[in-house]
C-alpha cells in the first residue's frame, strides 16, 4: 500500500513546507470525508437504500474509501510528527490500509456484476442480488484481502527475530515488508486481483452493452448501466496509479533531482489522496434517488435554521 510518501523525504523539509503539505493533505482528506460522509448519513436514514443490493455495495465503498483515506491521512502526519513508530502498531496500520486498497478494486467488480445482472437478467435480479447474498459477497471481500496481509505477518514472523515487533521504525510498507518473500508475493497478488477484476468489468460493459442493442432491453436503463461500468474503470485506472507510484518517483526524481520532495508529494496527492473523490461522483451524485434524498434533508434543515419573523 502506498499510503505514505518515502519518509526519507522528512529530512529535507523545513518547518513550513512540512506544516504545508500536511495542511493540504489534512484538509483534502477532511474534505472527502465529509462528503463521503453525506452519503453514509443520506443511506443510514432511508429504509429504501437498505433493501436494494447497488446501494448497500456503493456504501460499503464509500466507506471503505473513508477507511483508507483516514489511514493514509494519519500515516502522513506520522512520517513527519513522530517518524519512529512501534512495529506492531505500524503493521495493523499497514494490514488494514493494505486491506482497504485491494477492498476498492473488488467492490468495483462486485458492483459491475450486479449492474449486469440488472440488465441482462432483470427477472432472477431480485432472487440473485438479495440484501444477505450482498452482505456475504463483502464479507467475503474483506476475508479475501486480509489473507494477504495475514500472509505479511507471517512472513515476517518466520524471517525476522520476534524482538523486531517491539522496535520502531519508520511507517511505511518497504520499510518493513522488504524481503524477497514478501516482493515476491505483492506481485503475484496484484497481478491476480487486477486481472480478476478487469476481466469482470470488461466481461460485464461487453454484455451489458450487447443487450443495450436488443429489443427486449430497457435502452436508457442499459445505456446509463453501461456508462457505470465505464467509469468504475476509469476509477480503476486511477487506483492502479498507486502501485506505480513507485515507478513515477524513480523516473521523475532521478530527472528532477531539485524538485524531489514536490514529486513526491505531487503523486501522493494524485495517486493516494484525490481518487478518493471519485467514487461519489462517479456513483453518489449521478444517481437521482441520492440527489433527491439530499435535497429533501438539506431543504428541512435550511427550514429549521430559518429565522422566525417578528
Amino acid at each position: 500500500m502506498n499510503s505514505t510518501e518515502n519518509p526519507s523525504r522528512t529530512v529535507q523539509d523545513d518547518f513550513k513546507d512540512a506544516f504545508l503539505k500536511n495542511f493540504i493533505v489534512f484538509f483534502l482528506g477532511l474534505a472527502i470525508n465529509c462528503i463521503n460522509g453525506i452519503f453514509v448519513f443520506i443511506f443510514s436514514r432511508s429504509t429504501f437504500f437498505y433493501m436494494e443490493s447497488r446501494y448497500i455495495l456503493y456504501i460499503h465503498l464509500v466507506i471503505n474509501d473513508m477507511i483508507m483515506l483516514s489511514i493514509s491521512v494519519a500515516l502522513h502526519v506520522i512520517v513527519y510528527a513522530a517518524p519512529l513508530v512501534n512495529v506492531s502498531v505500524c503493521c495493523i496500520l499497514l494490514v488494514v490500509g493494505t486491506m482497504t486498497t485491494r477492498n476498492t478494486p473488488m467492490s468495483l467488480a462486485g458492483m459491475a456484476v450486479e449492474r449486469y445482472i440488472a440488465i441482462c437478467k432483470p427477472l432472477r435480479h431480485s432472487q440473485i442480488c438479495t440484501v444477505r447474498r450482498t452482505y456475504m459477497l463483502i464479507l467475503l471481500i474483506w476475508c479475501v484481502t486480509f489473507i494477504p496481509g495475514l500472509a505479511d505477518i507471517i512472513i515476517l514472523f518466520l524471517t525476522r527475530p520476534i524482538t523486531i515487533f517491539t522496535s520502531k521504525i519508520l511507517c511505511y510498507s518497504l520499510a518493513i515488508f522488504n524481503t524477497s518473500y514478501h516482493l515476491n508475493k505483492a506481485i503475484v497478488e496484484y497481478a491476480l486481483f487486477l486481472s480478476f477484476v478487469w476481466i469482470t468489468l470488461i466481461y460485464t460493459y461487453l454484455r451489458v452493452f450487447f443487450a443495450a442493442k436488443t429489443a427486449t432491453t430497457d435502452a436508457v436503463s442499459a445505456k446509463k448501466a453501461q456508462n457505470t461500468i465505464l467509469l468504475h474503470g476509469v476509477q480503476l485506472l486511477f487506483c492502479m496509479m498507486s502501485y506505480i507510484t513507485p515507478v513515477l518517483d524513480l523516473i521523475l526524481v532521478p530527472l528532477f533531482p531539485n524538485d524531489r520532495t514536490k514529486i513526491l508529494f505531487s503523486t501522493f496527492l494524485l495517486t493516494n489522496i484525490l481518487p478518493r473523490l471519485l467514487t461519489p461522483l462517479i456513483y453518489g451524485i449521478r444517481d437521482q434517488k441520492f440527489v433527491a434524498y439530499i435535497k429533501k434533508y438539506f431543504s428541512m434543515c435550511t427550514v429549521k435554521v430559518k429565522p422566525v419573523k417578528t
